[in-house]
């Protein structure tokens, strides 16, 4: 039976499991009879012998003084939990499963005797239980103790680890009355044992700590199964066998949807409508795809187009909930940097926000790495990415502050939101952040002194059009129209202020007494200055200035107050003829874009003095002639784009620029030189 992968459950009718286990008493002197009348078998008989040893020790039913019909049905219903504990219904629905199935076997090395551990990581929603519990189901019949623990954080939470303890070593036991002494009756009571243990939703490390201690509690070969949705917590238990469970693909997601399709009379015009629909908002999210399949199918077109609009506005609640014990598991600082994210920071340079979000004491590294271990970002081309339904639950969790009154909430992403609480008036202590695309602007808004009298806490002002796109420093071309209207007497609250950008800003010059101690991004793109400030303003934190397209911007300011800037931008100011002597100043500056200063004619020779300088463009500036003398010495420069300037020579410094690794005069006025060798 052990060979071929079955269970053996025993039942003891009128004998007791310690003469089985003995051969002694009535029980043992039948079998003496029997070996006395098979001599010719003994080889035969001890194999029983040593079988019925090992029976008794396996849990089962003892049949005395025991009423015998509740025994048959304590024996019948054991069974058909037994058989029924995982229904296949819970996964006939799931596509795309057989793949998934072979991807975790292969990780779980079947055929090797070593104890492994393997954890099944993602988000919520997106199948961990479900591929558990096929996985579980195919493989249980190859080890001697099997167990599924589903929602075992829950369990925690309830019970405590006492009981937490004995309901784990109860179930794989098979032993309802259960007597034990913590971790060692667990390690004692296991460790010869080949155990299938799946530990689902584990989100306290003290589970894995209790229940799976060490692998030398457990006997050759058996197998740990960890699903959870923080990749910390495995690590933290020395888990590192890790299989990141993935969405569907759209061609699964669709599959997935055909089967609540088939069970409603739809039209193939109004079948795939609403499966796109669908397949849009879930983004390939199970749970997603389920909750709205379930139901969306069997509404008419004016029902379910009725709902879709909803869920624009206000998420599912279901959906919500599960999505949403990520959030309710992160400290206090980490729900801060993923409500920023949600509202403000998705799909941005990952090294712009962390810089935001560090001048805001909100130790951003460990934070990302947080929200990245539990599945609530990801990050690709150096870009912060969430799935727009996660990032729905962290909005909504913003709007449930005051659902009536958005100036009692603390950041403010919707324009609408926004127009209502400057308008009237009603815009709170509590705003810590307000982000306006112009772009939804349907008429001008009056920015006034009145309207942000009462935001003493505000963090992050950015007035901006969607398209702006300043940070890829390659193109800020956008010419959108600024629809809001600064007037003479607006005034911030500068004491929690780190973010202030503001697209198209009327003023000539930022005002007088101008002095945000804490500001990291200083940007105002299409903006009509033509000082940014008078003498020296001293900001030890800033770290972005952006004027580009700034048209009457004739002179840089006095940077020499400023020495942490890593990023100046004054691409298109097309009247810029000088930059202030005081550029070489800024030791931590990596990127310079100049881009279309065509009026701009040379760099102060104090450039040379930039030593973290990584990027710089000149491209479009027509009339710059000549770089200073000492260029060469720009060390860690590793690109130069200069297309189309009007350079004739270059200095014999340019040689030692040993970083460079994209350098382009495409298009340059000036005659061929023998100084153009340096540039090969």
């Amino acid at each position: 039976m052990k060979s071929r992968g079955q269970r053996v459950l025993p039942i003891f009718y009128n004998v007791d499991p310690s003469d089985v286990k003995k051969q002694r008493g009535i029980f043992g002197e039948a079998l003496a009879k029997h070996d006395q009348e098979s001599l010719e078998n003994k080889g035969r008989m001890q194999s029983w012998k040593d079988a019925l040893t090992q029976v008794a020790n396996l849990s089962g039913w003892d049949s005395r003084n025991k009423n015998e019909p509740l025994l048959i049905k304590e024996i019948v219903t054991t069974i058909l939990n037994k058989l029924l504990s995982l229904s296949v219904g819970d996964i006939e629905n799931m596509v795309g499963l057989d793949v998934r199935i072979q991807e975790v076997e292969m990780r779980l090395c079947l055929e090797s005797s070593d104890i492994l551990m393997l954890g099944i990581w993602g988000m919520g929603g997106i199948g961990k239980t479900t591929l558990a519990k096929a996985v579980y189901n195919k493989i249980r019949s190859q080890f001697e103790m099997c167990s599924f623990f589903e929602n075992i954080g829950e369990d925690l939470a309830k019970k405590g680890l006492i009981r937490l303890q004995q309901k784990f070593l109860s179930q794989l036991l098979e032993e309802s009355n259960l007597n034990m002494n913590g971790l060692t009756s667990i390690k004692e009571r296991l460790c010869s044992k080949k155990v299938l243990v799946v530990l689902d939703n584990v989100n306290d490390p003290l589970i894995l700590k209790s229940l799976v201690g060490n692998q030398d509690w457990f006997g050759r070969g058996s197998r740990i199964i960890v699903t959870t949705r923080d990749k910390r917590l495995l690590a933290s238990h020395g888990v590192f066998n890790i299989y990141e469970a993935r969405r569907f693909s759209n061609k699964e997601a669709f599959e997935f949807l055909t089967h609540y399709s088939l069970k409603h009379e739809l039209s193939i015009d109004d079948y795939m409508e609403l499966s796109r629909e669908v397949l849009g908002y879930a983004q390939g999210l199970p749970l997603a795809l389920e909750v709205l399949g379930s139901f969306l199918f069997s509404m008419t077109r004016e029902e379910w187009r009725n709902h879709l609009n909803k869920l624009k506005c206000t998420p599912n609640l279901k959906i919500q909930e599960v999505l949403e014990i990520s959030y309710d598991g992160l400290g206090y600082k980490e729900k801060n940097i993923f409500l920023d994210i949600a509202c403000f920071f998705k799909r941005e340079n990952k090294d712009y926000v962390i810089e935001i979000l560090d001048g805001c004491s909100f130790f951003s590294l460990s934070g990302i790495r947080a929200l990245l271990d539990k599945s609530l970002i990801t990050i690709g081309s150096n870009m912060l990415m969430m799935h727009d339904l996660i990032q729905e639950m962290g909005r909504e969790i913003v709007r449930r502050l005051s659902l009536e009154e958005p100036g009692e909430r603390n950041l403010l992403w919707f324009h609408e939101d926004i127009y209502d609480a400057l308008k009237r008036n009603t815009a709170s202590e509590k705003i810590e952040g307000i982000f306006l695309n112009l772009s939804h602007l349907e008429e001008t808004l009056d920015f006034t002194a009145q309207a942000f009298s009462r935001m003493s806490k505000l963090r992050l002002l950015k007035v901006y059009n969607s398209e702006d796109t300043w940070r890829n420093f390659k193109d800020t071309s956008n010419k959108e129209k600024c629809r809001v209207n600064f007037s003479k007497d607006f005034k911030l609250c500068y004491d929690c202020l780190r973010c202030l950008y503001l697209h198209g800003y009327s003023f000539k010059s930022l005002p007088s007494d101008f002095n945000p101690k804490n500001l990291v991004e200083l940007s105002m793109p299409y903006s009509h200055i033509q000082q940014l400030w008078k003498g020296i303003k001293v900001l030890e934190k800033l770290k972005f200035i952006d004027l580009s397209h700034s048209k009457y911007l004739i002179e840089t300011p006095d940077f020499s107050g400023v020495t942490n800037l890593k990023w100046l931008v004054l691409e298109g100011c097309v009247p810029l003829r000088k930059v202030h002597s005081s550029l070489g100043d800024l030791k931590n500056l990596s990127s310079l874009n100049l881009k279309n200063c065509k009026m701009l004619k040379s760099l102060p020779s104090s450039t040379c003095d930039l030593k973290s300088l990584e990027i710089l463009i000149l491209s479009g500036c027509s009339k710059f002639e000549e770089f200073p003398e000492n260029f060469g010495s720009l060390e860690m420069l590793k690109e130069l784009n200069a297309d189309e300037i009007a350079l004739t020579v270059l200095p014999s410094s340019f040689s030692f620029l040993r970083n460079l690794k994209v350098l382009s005069f495409s298009g340059c006025k000036g005659p061929p030189s023998t100084f153009w060798a340096y540039a090969l």
